[in-house]
């Protein structure tokens, strides 16, 4: 089940992929706990959002032991510290409910490398411009001439609750709000398999008592529903490469889930187990299960304008 190991101008074998969630990232630990045991090792890793975090400690060369210690260890005042002027009068102008420093700190203390040429592991990392409205990759292949901090922060800047990262006179924002999976980033990196660890693919319908709690819960609610619908846009309009599809079962938890890390730990893990078990050939001859696929009309119309798109590409 080795990988095998290329040089970071070649396209890769085998791409690992962690998708979004806020603090379900720690999913991912127990996710990488069980592939580690099976011997896996990616040939290059993507990940957005928290998954950038995972991402770039796990290509540096942390294990399942240094992230899991960590992941118990942080708590919401490592990361989350409120923008006062944000509840004054007025305050609807300020860009984020929380402080950036706080963040980028805990950041800084729990990335073991500061470059992406310190990294072994060929990575990238998505954000998104609000000025273009476009997708903006950064690490190998990428733009990598960007301090790995500076990097994961924009990855992970989402919207309301934290401030745009401003870089070279852009604002970028969390990579999730356009692609929370990035699947066919890794596709377009020359993947022939992928290991997706999707942390939004068992979204429960919350208690409508939720949302007496005010605006947050609102919004919080309004980014899973569209995170939803890029799953279902994502799988039902897939053609690439086989993928093996890890999706932890964690219901209605929501991205600030500081206390829970023992559970996701295990549920990543179990996921993870689970996955692999019914992985087939997978990973001798590149074959294996298919993702779930949800039915839907609007995905049946986005499939056509891919294979529409993709014609125009080859024709143009």
């Amino acid at each position: 089940m080795q990988g095998e190991r290329q040089e970071r101008d070649s396209p890769p074998e085998t791409v690992l992929v962690l998708g979004g969630g806020g603090m379900k990232g720690v999913a991912h630990v127990g996710a990488w706990k069980a592939l580690d045991e099976a011997g896996f090792r990616p040939d290059a890793i993507i990940g957005t959002s928290i998954g950038s975090v995972v991402g770039a400690c796990l290509a540096a060369g942390l294990g399942w032991r240094e992230l899991a210690e960590i992941a118990r260890a942080v708590r919401k005042d490592d990361i989350v510290s409120i923008n006062r002027r944000a509840i004054w009068l007025g305050g609807v102008r300020e860009t984020s409910v929380f402080e950036a420093e706080r963040y980028r700190e805990w950041l800084e203390r729990s990335l073991p490398v500061d470059s992406f040429e310190d990294v072994g592991i060929p990575l990238r990392m998505n954000a998104v411009s609000l000025i273009s409205g476009k997708e903006v990759w950064f690490g190998h292949g990428a733009v990598e001439n960007l301090p790995l901090l500076e990097a994961v922060y924009a990855s992970c800047a989402l919207p309301v609750y934290f401030p745009p990262a401003e870089i070279d006179g852009d604002l970028l924002v969390d990579g999730g709000m356009l692609d929370v999976l990035p699947i066919l980033q890794a596709a377009e990196w020359g993947a022939r398999r992928i290991i997706a660890v999707d942390l939004g693919a068992d979204m429960m319908i919350p208690e409508a008592s939720v949302f007496d709690r005010g605006m947050i819960p609102v919004h919080d609610r309004v980014v899973n529903l569209l995170i939803r619908k890029q799953h279902e846009l994502i799988w039902k309009a897939w053609e690439g490469p086989p993928v093996l599809h890890i999706r932890p079962r964690l219901g209605t938890l929501t991205n600030w889930e500081f206390e829970r890390s023992q559970f996701l730990l295990e549920e990543g893990y179990r996921a993870a187990r689970m996955a692999l078990d019914g992985a087939g050939g997978f990973f001798e001859e590149g074959k294996g299960p298919e993702p779930d696929r949800e039915p839907d009309s609007a995905t049946d119309r986005f499939r056509g304008w891919m294979r529409s798109a993709r014609h125009r590409l080859k024709a143009g």
